[in-house]
């Protein structure tokens, strides 16, 4: 089972990226999908969840802003980011707790992405 994220890149302030994460394997079930940030020099952000059923947490910093969602046909979890700020900028990673076929039974396990840069400057 793997992650693997696309979307990243330069924006100006005011301006908008759309990150996709796209789980791949031998999938059974996919649980919580989150995104996280960590800007340089600062500790890794929980940015936004998503659960099974599309409930959606937000952070404050994002709140209004960025919107997550996700494709469970395609495994594939999405952060929409509007009205970027340069303090956005950081290497996004997606997270999912996944279960999937192990040798004989099921197991369920965190996965990460190996992340995106964002950065957001004139």
């Amino acid at each position: 089972v793997q992650l693997v994220e696309s979307g990243g890149g330069l924006v100006q302030p005011g301006g908008s990226l759309r990150l996709s994460c796209a789980a791949s394997g031998s999938i059974f079930a996919i649980n919580v999908m989150k995104w996280y940030r960590q800007a340089p020099g600062k500790q890794r952000e929980l940015v936004a969840t998503i659960t099974s059923r599309g409930n959606t947490i937000y952070a404050d910093s994002v709140k209004g802003r960025f919107t997550i969602s996700r494709d469970n046909a395609k495994n594939t979890v999405y952060l929409q980011m509007n009205s970027l700020k340069p303090e956005d900028t950081a290497v996004y990673s997606c997270n999912a707790a996944i279960t999937y076929y192990a040798t004989s039974r099921l197991q369920t396990e965190d996965f990460w992405g190996q992340g995106t840069l964002v950065t957001v400057s004139s």
